[in-house]
């Protein structure tokens, strides 16, 4: 007898592997699922400018992207005794301009050359409202700790995050034709906006994302080559309970985020690819091993045999590091 309902998730072209380069954005839900791709040694470039939780500001990077446009002292601004730039995480913020803008440039670099390179694209949207702010006019990634009363909040309507994705399409359509689009909406919940507010804005992602999918004249067109992960959803509908919720009950569990990284697999990895996943992962857990006794010949062994392990995945994949 089932106690819950199953998504059928159909598997996905073209698969992951370890010759993949997989460039993630969005909201947090990015770095779980990017640490998971660091824990298993394949090569990933995740939110060059931090957490972006809005299409608008992913859409922003992403012309940025197309402008190859550096960021000068006229993009960044001084508050609380940091600089910071509206288009960016306060992960990038520090106490000198010069610093920001150096870490802003160079993420804009490194980010433009990856992505040329880069096998697919994982797009995580975490919310459909955003701030505009009032003096500069523009919509912000993130507000920086600057007082409410300089912006105005907004829920973006279907039909601007639909704008906004076909931009973010196209940039990459113009860089690397032959990327994978992968989207998905973020299960964290932002109760923050409220509860009712949470369910109008995953809506809003939702719908947006669809009928950029579905609309076959989209230009530039999507085809096979644009799909939709379920992370949402499973979240909402398979772990339907609260024993999947970090204590805040918005996050998701450690466990959810295997149990979304497993379905995940099953999705866009080969056979192949997954019989190598579990052999970086039995050597991973083999290298945080802690021995009783560091010199006794049986642990002696165990890291001869570790040793050999590495070597042969290296023949195979000479880029990947333990």
């Amino acid at each position: 007898m089932e106690f819950r309902t199953k998504i059928p998730i159909k598997e996905a072209e073209p698969k992951i592997d370890y010759e993949s380069k997989v460039f993630l954005i969005g909201s947090c839900f990015v770095e779980n699922i990017g640490n998971k791709l660091d824990f298993y040694k394949l090569q990933n470039l995740q939110n060059p400018f931090g957490i972006l939780f809005h299409p608008l500001a992913i859409a922003k990077f992403f012309r940025k992207l197309r402008e190859d446009a550096m960021y000068t002292e006229k993009d960044i601004f001084q508050h609380q005794e940091r600089w910071h730039c509206f288009d960016a995480h306060s992960s990038l913020s520090d106490p000198k301009a010069v610093i920001l803008l150096k870490n802003l440039n160079s993420a804009l670099r490194n980010a433009r050359e990856f992505l040329q390179q880069s096998s697919h694209l994982v797009i995580t949207l975490g919310t459909a409202w955003s701030y505009y702010h009032l003096e500069s006019k523009q919509s912000v990634a993130n507000c920086h700790k600057v007082p409410q009363k300089s912006f105005r909040k907004e829920l973006q309507s279907t039909e601007e995050i639909e704008r906004a994705l076909n931009e973010i399409v196209g940039v990459v359509r113009q860089i690397n034709p032959d990327a994978a689009v992968i989207f998905t909406v973020s299960p964290v919940r932002h109760i923050k906006d409220g509860f009712v507010e949470n369910q109008r804005s995953k809506a809003h992602l939702i719908t947006a994302i669809h009928n950029l999918l579905e609309n076959r004249k989209s230009i530039p067109p999507l085809g096979v080559r644009g799909l939709y992960f379920p992370s949402y959803e499973l979240m909402m509908d398979e772990l339907r309970d609260y024993r999947f919720y970090t204590e805040d009950m918005l996050h998701p569990s450690q466990t959810a985020i295997d149990y979304i990284w497993k379905r995940f697999i099953e999705t866009w990895f080969s056979e192949d690819s997954i019989s190598v996943l579990n052999k970086v992962e039995n050597i991973q857990k083999g290298l945080a091993h802690r021995p009783f006794n560091p010199d006794s010949e049986a642990h002696l062994r165990f890291l001869e045999k570790l040793e050999t392990q590495i070597s042969a995945l290296k023949m195979r994949f000479p880029h990947l590091d333990f």
